[in-house]
C-alpha cells in the first residue's frame, strides 16, 4: 500500500543467461510460494505523474512478463569485432615469436664469421690517415710553389722520351712472347706455374715468367711490388692456370695504362714548366723595372724631404725673429695661450683627480707602452728632438710615468711643471743638469721599497716645428723580477699600463724591438687584449737595422710591418732607426744615420715596405695627426660628463651643508692657521699680575713637597732658633745652586702652554668654532711646544736672583709678616689637610661614618688603627717628641697591641709612625703660626724669647715666599718680552711645514665636507678650462 501511495510499484526479472531464464519461467508458471518468486523478481520503482498517460488501470496487477533475450544485428557485429582481434592477437604473437627467432639465428651467423680484428692492426686509424692527407697537401703546395724554380733540361726530356718509347715496345714484345709461351705449356698439359702441394691449398708463386721479366723488374721492381698478385688453389689446374694467365694480362695492361698517364702528367708538367719558365723571365724583368722605380722614388722622397726640412727651417727662422720683434709680452702671451698648453694643463688637473661620481679621466693622450730596452724613450726623444732622458745599459731607468708636452716656440727649451726654471736644449751642460733633475724626480717617487711609481712627472718640451701633442712614457714591461727589485714590480708596471691603455681615447703608440725575437715580445699581447680591433694603436718597429743584419728572411719583417706576424692590430705601422748604440750620438747625427740607412736598405728597397712607414719624422707626424683627431672628437663628451658632475657635487654640498662655504684644503688650512696665530697674539693680552699669579702658584705646587720634607722639617726638628736658621740657610743654598732654577723654568713653560691652551679651550667654546680645525690646532700646538726650548741663560739668571732674596731674613712691615703668616697657616693646613686623608686611607671609617655609610674597616686597618692609638698616647706625653721613635717606644707599642690582641711588628709600627708625628707635627706648626700673628713687634725689636715665642717659621716661609715672588716676576718679564714671541715663531714654522705637506694637511683636515669641497673645486676648474680649451680650438678651425 505504501509502494501504491508513494507510486513505485513494479517487477522486473533479473535474467543472468538462458539456463536461468528457462528456470525462472518455470518458477513464475507454477505460481509457488513468494521466497521463491523473490530470488528471481527484484522490485523497481517507477514514478508517476499526471502529464504522463497511463495505459490500463493503475492498480491492476500486470501479468507476467518475461525476459526473452533476442540477437540482432549487434550481436553480429561484436562477433565479428571479437573475431578480428583474436586474428590482430595472433599476428602479434606470431611477430614477437619469429623476431625473437631471426634475432637467435642472426647472432648464430654472426659468431660463426671469422674474426676480423687483425685488420684494425693492418689498416692504419683515422688519425693516421689525416696526418698522411694533410702531410700530402702540404709536399703539393710546396712542390706547386716550387714549380717555377724547376727547369727541365731539354737535351734530358728527348732523351726521356725516346728511352721511354723503346722500353714500351720491348715490354710488349715480351708480354707477347710470355702468353704465347703459356698457351704452348698449356696445350703439351706442362704449367706456366709450379705448384706445391695444391690439394693442401697453398698458394702458386710465378716461375719462367720471373726469369723472363728480370730487366723489367728491375727498372719497375718498385711498382710491380705494390702490384704483386697471388691466387688460391681452388678448381681443377687447367681452370687455375688460365685465371691466373687472364689475371697476369689484365695487370699488365692496367700497368700500361698507368704508364701512359704517366707519361702524359709529365709531358703536361714540362709543358708548364715552360710556360712558368717564361713567365719568370717577365716577371724577372718587371722586378728590375720596379727596383729602378723604387730606387728612383726614394731619391725623389729624401730629395722632397730634405727639401721640406730646408723651408721649415727658414720658416722657424722668420717666425722667431717675428715673435721676437713682436715684443715680449705678446710672445708670452701667445706661448702660454696655445692650444697645446691648455689642454697639457687640463692634464696636468686630472693627474690627481680621483673622482667618486664615476667621472674618468677620457681625455686623449699619446701612451708610449714596450719591453724595456726596446727604445721607447729614444723614440720619445727622436719626436722631441732632444735627449732629454737618462739613459743606462740593461737597467730600468723609467720608473714613473713621464708626461711630455709638445708646443711651439721660439726657442728649444724645457721645464717642468712645479718649477720655473727653463733649460736650454741647445746647450748640452744643461741637457745634462735636466736629465739628472729627471733621475732625481723618479727615485724620489718611488718610496716604502717599491721600485716603480704611479706618480705622474710632468715637463713641457717646447722648439720651432715640434708637433703639438702629449706624450706618456710609462716603464718597461718585464718578464722577470731580478733581485734588487720589489717582489711586486711586474704586476705594478702591468697595472700602470693598463690604467692609461683603458682610456678609450688614448692613442697608443706600441714599441717592438726589431732585433730581438718576435716571440720574446710581452707588449704586444697586452695591447691586443686593451684594443682588440687596433682602432687607436700605432705600431712602431724600432732597431731596424739590427733587425736587417740579424734576420736572413726579409719577408719576416714584411709580415711584422703589415700586421701578419703578431696577434693584434693597428692603425698603422711604421719603421724606425734611433740611434747606433751610442749615448753620445746627437739628434741630427741619428737622423743622418736613419736616412742613410733607409736609403741603402735591402728592406727598403726590396718593396718590403713603403716610404711613408720610414723614419721617425713620418712617425711624428702621423701621431700629431691621430691625436688631435681623437681631440677634436671626444674634448666636448668630456667636458659635458664634468659639467654633469658639478651639478651632481654642487647639489649634495647644498642639501648636506648649507649657509657654509666651499672651502677646499688649502683655504682651510689657511684659515685655521689665522685663527691659530690669533691665539698666540691673545697671550699678550694677559695681564702681568695674572702671569705672576699664575707662575707663583705652579711654582708652589711643583716645590711644597721638597720644602716640607727636605727644609722645613729637618729645620724644626732643632733644639733653639739658631740651629733652626743655620739649618735652614744651608738646605736653601743648596737647593737654590741645584735643581731650583731649572725647576723655575720648567714652571716658565709649562705655565705658558698652559695659558696658551686655555685661549685654545676658550675659542672652541665659541658660537662660531668650527670643530673641523680642532685636529690640526692641536697638532701644531704640540709640534711647537716640543720644539720649543728656553734659553739656557735664563737657569743662570734666576740662581742669582733667588740666591740673593734667599739671604734676606728680615721681615720689613707689618703687612709682609701677616703675608708670611698666611702663607705659612695655608700651607700647612694644605699639607695637614693631606696627611688626615692618609691616615683615614690607613685606619679606615671612623665609628660615626660606620654608623651613617655603612662602611667597615679591613684586618690591616684595624691593626693600624690599634698602632695610631699607641703612637697618639706617646705624642700626648711627650708634645715635643722627636720626628723618629726609640727602640724602647716602638716596643713598648707592640706589646700593648699584643695586649689588645693585635700582632704587628717593628717596620709596620714605623709605617704608622711617620704620618701621626707628620699630623702632630703640623698641628703645633699651624698653632705656632696662630701665636705669631700678633709678634710681629717682638720679632721686630728682637723680644721673641722673652715672650716665649719662636717664629722662625714665619721667616722662613716669608723668605721662600719672597724668592717665589722675585721668581715669578722675572718668569713673567721672559715670557712675555722673549718667550711668547720665540713660540709664535715656532708656531709659524710648524704652520709652513704642514702647509707644503699635503699628506699632512690630508691627515689632519678630513670629512666628508672638506672631500666634498676639494672635488667641487677641482672639477670647476677643470670644467672651466676645458670650456677654454674648446672655445680655442673651434677658434683654431
Amino acid at each position: 500500500m505504501q509502494k501504491l501511495v508513494k507510486g513505485r510499484f513494479g517487477y522486473i526479472i533479473r535474467v543472468v543467461g538462458v539456463s536461468q531464464s528457462r528456470w525462472a519461467r518455470q518458477v513464475l508458471t507454477t505460481r509457488q510460494d513468494g521466497d521463491q518468486v523473490k530470488t528471481v523478481v527484484v522490485p523497481i520503482i517507477r514514478h508517476y505523474s499526471s502529464l504522463r498517460p497511463l495505459r490500463g488501470d493503475l492498480l491492476k496487477l500486470p501479468g507476467p512478463n518475461y525476459g526473452i533475450p533476442s540477437r540482432g544485428i549487434g550481436m553480429i557485429i561484436a562477433r565479428v569485432l571479437r573475431g578480428a582481434l583474436k586474428i590482430r592477437y595472433l599476428l602479434l604473437g606470431g611477430t614477437i615469436a619469429g623476431g625473437s627467432a631471426l634475432a637467435k639465428t642472426y647472432e648464430e651467423w654472426k659468431e660463426a664469421l671469422p674474426d676480423a680484428k687483425f685488420l684494425e692492426d693492418l689498416m692504419p686509424s683515422q688519425e693516421e690517415l689525416d696526418a698522411i692527407r694533410t702531410a700530402l697537401i702540404s709536399y703539393r703546395d710546396k712542390i706547386k710553389d716550387s714549380v717555377p724554380d724547376f727547369t727541365l733540361d731539354p737535351k734530358l726530356k728527348e732523351l726521356g722520351e725516346s728511352k721511354y718509347d723503346q722500353l714500351m715496345l720491348w715490354f710488349k714484345e715480351r708480354l707477347d712472347d710470355a702468353i704465347k709461351a703459356a698457351e704452348e705449356e698449356k696445350s703439351e698439359g706442362t704449367g706456366l706455374f709450379t705448384d706445391g702441394k695444391e690439394e693442401d691449398g697453398e698458394f702458386l708463386t710465378l716461375s719462367g715468367m720471373a726469369n723472363s721479366l728480370t730487366p723489367l723488374l728491375k727498372d719497375f721492381s718498385s711498382d710491380l711490388k705494390q702490384h704483386a698478385i697471388s691466387f688460391s688453389a681452388m678448381g681443377s689446374a687447367a681452370e687455375k692456370e688460365r685465371e691466373k694467365a687472364e689475371l697476369l694480362r689484365l695487370r699488365l695492361s692496367q700497368i700500361e695504362v698507368e704508364l701512359q698517364e704517366k707519361t702524359k702528367e709529365l709531358s703536361n708538367v714540362t709543358r708548364e714548366n715552360a710556360d712558368l719558365r717564361g713567365k719568370v723571365e717577365a716577371n724577372e724583368t718587371i722586378r728590375e723595372k720596379y727596383e729602378g722605380l723604387q730606387e728612383e722614388l726614394m731619391q725623389v722622397q729624401l730629395k722632397y724631404q730634405k727639401e721640406v726640412e730646408r723651408l721649415e727651417k727658414e720658416n722657424k727662422e722668420l717666425r722667431k725673429s717675428l715673435m721676437l720683434r713682436a715684443g715680449d709680452k705678446i710672445a708670452h702671451k701667445k706661448i702660454k695661450k696655445s692650444l697645446i698648453d691648455m689642454y697639457s694643463e687640463v692634464l696636468d688637473e686630472l693627474c690627481d683627480y680621483d673622482s667618486s661620481y664615476d667621472t674618468q679621466d677620457h681625455l686623449p693622450r699619446v701612451v708610449v707602452v714596450g719591453d724595456q730596452s726596446s727604445g721607447k724613450t729614444s723614440v720619445l726623444e727622436m719626436v722631441a728632438q732632444a735627449r732629454i732622458f737618462p739613459r743606462g745599459a740593461g737597467e730600468m731607468m723609467t720608473r714613473a710615468p713621464v708626461m711630455v708636452t709638445l708646443s711651439e716656440g721660439p726657442y728649444h727649451i724645457a721645464s717642468f711643471k712645479d718649477s720655473t726654471r727653463e733649460f736650454d736644449l741647445t746647450k748640452e751642460s744643461e741637457l745634462s743638469e735636466l736629465r739628472k733633475e729627471v733621475e732625481l724626480r723618479m727615485r724620489n717617487s718611488v718610496r716604502l721599497g717599491r721600485t716603480v711609481s704611479h706618480e705622474v712627472i710632468s715637463m713641457t718640451v717646447k722648439g720651432p716645428g715640434l708637433q703639438r701633442m702629449v706624450l706618456v712614457d710609462l716603464p718597461g714591461i718585464i718578464s722577470t723580477v731580478t733581485t734588487d727589485m720589489a717582489s711586486d714590480t711586474r704586476e705594478a708596471i702591468r697595472s700602470i699600463s693598463e690604467q692609461y691603455m683603458s682610456n678609450p681615447n688614448a692613442i697608443i703608440l706600441c714599441i717592438q724591438d726589431g732585433s730581438v725575437d718576435a716571440e720574446r715580445s710581452n707588449v704586444t699581447d697586452l695591447v691586443s687584449q686593451m684594443d682588440p680591433q687596433g682602432k687607436r694603436t700605432i705600431f712602431v718597429l724600432t732597431k731596424v737595422d739590427l733587425a736587417e743584419e740579424n734576420l736572413t728572411n726579409p719577408d719576416r719583417i714584411r709580415k711584422i710591418l703589415s700586421g701578419k706576424l703578431f696577434p693584434m692590430k693597428a692603425l698603422g705601422y711604421f719603421a724606425v732607426v734611433t740611434g747606433r748604440g751610442s749615448k753620445e750620438d746627437s739628434i741630427q747625427a741619428i737622423k743622418d744615420y736613419e736616412e742613410s740607412f733607409f736609403r741603402s736598405s735591402r728592406i727598403f728597397k726590396g718593396g718590403v715596405i713603403n716610404s711613408h712607414q720610414c723614419t721617425t719624422r713620418n712617425l711624428s707626424f702621423a701621431v700629431s695627426e691621430c691625436f688631435w683627431k681623437m681631440v677634436r672628437d671626444t674634448v666636448e663628451q668630456q667636458a659635458d660628463a664634468f659639467k654633469a658632475t658639478r651639478f651632481n657635487l654642487e647639489t649634495e654640498w647644498k642639501n648636506n651643508f648649507p649657509r657654509t662655504r666651499e672651502l677646499d684644503r688649502d683655504e682651510l688650512f689657511e684659515k685655521a692657521r689665522g685663527e691659530i696665530l690669533d691665539e698666540v697674539v691673545n697671550l699678550s693680552q694677559v695681564s702681568p699680575k695674572q702671569w705672576e699669579d699664575a707662575l707663583s702658584k705652579k711654582m708652589w705646587e711643583k716645590m711644597v713637597t721638597h720644602i716640607f720634607e727636605n727644609i722645613y722639617l729637618p729645620a724644626a726638628q732643632t733644639e733653639n732658633s739658631g740651629t733652626f736658621n743655620t739649618t735652614a740657610d744651608i738646605k736653601l743654598k743648596q737647593w737654590a745652586d741645584g735643581m731650583l732654577p731649572k725647576k723655575c723654568v720648567e714652571v716658565g713653560w709649562e705655565t705658558l702652554e698652559d695659558e696658551f691652551r686655555k685661549f685654545m679651550e676658550r675659542a672652541k667654546n665659541s658660537k662660531d668654532h668650527d670643530n673641523i680645525f680642532d685636529s690640526l690646532k692641536a697638532c701644531v700646538v704640540d709640534e711647537a711646544m716640543r720644539r720649543h726650548e728656553w734659553e739656557d741663560k735664563a737657569a743662570d739668571v734666576l740662581r742669582v736672583i733667588q740666591l740673593n732674596a734667599l739671604e734676606d731674613r728680615s721681615v720689613h712691615d707689618k703687612q709682609q709678616w701677616d703675608a708670611a703668616c698666611k702663607f705659612l697657616e695655608d700651607s700647612v693646613k694644605d699639607k695637614l689637610n693631606t696627611t688626615e686623608s692618609t691616615l683615614r686611607e690607613m685606619v679606615g671609617p671612623s665609628t660615626k661614618e660606620q654608623w651613617l655609610h655603612w662602611s667597615y674597616p679591613t684586618e690591616e686597618q684595624r691593626r693600624r688603627a690599634a698602632v695610631k692609638s699607641e703612637l697618639e698616647n706617646i705624642l700626648k706625653s711627650d708634645y715635643k717628641h722627636k720626628n723618629t721613635l726609640t727602640y724602647d717606644e716602638v716596643t713598648q707599642v707592640r706589646k700593648n697591641s699584643q695586649a689588645q690582641g693585635v700582632d704587628v711588628d717593628n717596620e709596620f709600627i714605623r709605617e704608622t709612625w711617620h704620618p701621626v708625628y707628620r699630623r702632630h707635627f703640623l698641628r703645633r706648626a699651624l698653632a705656632k703660626a696662630y701665636d705669631c700673628r700678633k709678634a710681629f713687634y717682638a720679632y721686630h725689636q728682637g723680644l721673641e724669647g722673652e715672650l716665649g715665642v719662636e717664629c722662625n717659621d714665619v721667616v722662613l716661609f716669608w723668605r721662600i715666599q719672597q724668592m717665589i715672588r722675585i721668581t715669578a716676576n722675572a718668569l713673567r718679564q721672559q715670557v712675555m718680552n722673549r718667550e711668547a714671541r720665540r713660540l709664535e715663531k715656532e708656531i709659524k714654522e710648524v704652520l709652513e711645514e704642514y702647509g707644503c705637506d699635503r699628506d699632512k694637511k690630508e691627515q689632519l683636515l678630513t670629512g666628508r665636507r672638506v672631500m666634498l669641497a676639494e672635488e667641487l673645486k677641482r672639477v670647476r676648474q677643470i670644467q672651466e678650462k676645458l670650456e677654454e680649451f674648446i672655445y680655442a680650438l673651434n677658434a683654431e678651425k
